[in-house]
């Protein structure tokens, strides 16, 4: 699980050198495609913290007219907008190599060669 408080990645977006992040993962679209799928995670993650902490706070009554809203459920969702995005946070991974990844793709054409 990811500490969401100690990400270093910025808040924005930053253009990155297509270079460094090829050099990486072999080729600019495995790389862009290793992150994506590390940032479906950390969404992933992001959605069921939020969630939990949310559940807390759930009414269960159908009276529609007493809805009220709680200073804590705001902090918090507010905690949530401000940090980085998931995107942000897995490009910043992946350049700090704390992201493992395979080409499982390699392997089954080693395999096949052997054959």
């Amino acid at each position: 699980m990811v500490d969401f408080k100690k990400v270093k990645a910025p808040n924005n977006t930053i253009t990155r050198n297509p270079a460094v992040l090829s050099a990486k993962a072999g080729n600019i679209y495995e790389a862009v495609a290793i992150i994506a799928k590390r940032a479906n995670q950390i969404s992933v993650e992001m959605k069921d913290e939020l969630s939990r902490k949310l559940q807390e706070f759930a009414s269960y009554t159908d009276n529609l007219e007493e809805i009220f809203e709680n200073r804590e459920q705001i902090e918090i969702s507010r905690y949530y907008e401000r940090i980085p995005k998931p995107v942000l946070i897995a490009t910043q991974e992946f350049l700090e190599d704390r992201v493992y990844f395979r080409n499982t793709f390699e392997k089954d054409k080693s395999v096949k060669g052997n054959a």
